[in-house]
């Protein structure tokens, strides 16, 4: 922090604080206090509108109203929970720390602290049922949060489940399943108020994330400790390295600089991902085919439903000169 904090331009304050991904969660009280310390002694948090912290349901179940407080106290007004699903079998499966009965308890709690609670979920692989997908997300709308993230399963390289495909002992559903989830998430959520604003967040009416829209919209950020990414709103992008010996020694910052091509293909990539979509005169002519075009506003965004294929729709619309 300290070593960034004139990252931002002089006289301006931070809006947003995240703490995310890992497991900030496992931090105990006294540590998340003198990180949040060191935050406010290195930039200006006076205007910040929101403050998310991700956490672990077990952990939360774990830390009660002592971790609960101590977030409160920090400046905490929004949380993040791992659900990933209310069905055990599936939990363990995942080799998630909690259970489904821990997932409620800690949102309960969640929503009892905050008003503003996310949690996530994930559908897509091949022992969920449309059944036991649609119990999830009932669920976790009646439990009142304001915010659902939900996200299809993949297979990354290098990951346990990568590993068990490549050796037969898993196979992805067909996309007609995942398409079929994904129509069921949307068509759910949107009965129950939730506004759809971008390709895996739902939310209740002014309770999208601001911090995770301010990347999408190619504003400025900072990322902290290792592997962290920042972006200073314009063409420079860079990142800590990973290696945690080396963040510790104090590594230089890599970076990169951004080509015209580069910021077209950012910006088309990053906003036909929102609801929002981007500028129509942004776009060619012959790459519109596959859009939609809200003629009041000028702007261009995929379709509810075509969302689902929206890497396909995307890579069309980009440039490779």
């Amino acid at each position: 922090m300290e070593s960034c904090r004139d990252f931002f331009p002089a006289g301006s304050s931070v809006s947003t604080v995240y703490f995310g991904g890992g497991t900030p969660s496992l931090l105990s009280p006294a540590q998340f206090s003198n990180i949040c310390a060191a935050l406010r002694d290195n930039f200006d948090l006076g205007d910040v509108e929101e403050f998310t912290v991700e956490v672990n349901p077990d952990d939360i179940c774990r830390g009660g109203e002592e971790l609960l407080r101590t977030y409160r106290e920090c400046g905490v007004n929004r949380v993040s929970a791992g659900v990933q699903s209310f069905h055990d079998g599936h939990l363990k499966w995942m080799n998630r720390r909690h259970d489904a009965a821990e997932a409620e308890r800690a949102v309960r709690l969640l929503t009892d602290s905050f008003a503003n609670v996310s949690l996530d979920l994930i559908f897509g692989y091949a022992a969920l049922t449309d059944a036991e997908w649609e119990q999830d997300i009932r669920k976790a709308v009646s439990l009142g949060v304001q915010h659902i993230s939900a996200y299809q399963m993949s297979l990354d390289a290098g990951s346990m489940l990568s590993a068990l495909a490549d050796k037969g002992r898993y196979r992805e559903p067909d996309d007609d399943v995942c398409r079929r989830q994904y129509y069921l998430l949307q068509d759910i959520l949107e009965d129950a108020g939730f506004i759809q604003y971008e390709i895996s967040n739902f939310c209740r009416p002014g309770f999208h994330s601001r911090h995770n829209s301010a990347y999408w919209a190619r504003e400025p950020y900072l990322g902290l400790g290792p592997g962290a990414h920042s972006f200073d709103g314009d063409r420079r992008r860079s990142w800590n390295v990973s290696d945690l010996r080396r963040w510790q020694a104090g590594a230089d910052r890599e970076g990169e600089i951004l080509t015209d091509v580069d910021i077209y293909n950012e910006k088309v990539m990053l906003g036909l991902r929102t609801s929002a979509g981007v500028d129509a005169a942004l776009i060619g002519e012959s790459a519109k085919h596959n859009l939609s075009f809200d003629a009041s506003t000028g702007r261009c965004f995929i379709g509810r439903r075509d969302l689902f294929v929206s890497d396909s729709i995307i890579r069309d619309c980009l440039r490779t000169d």
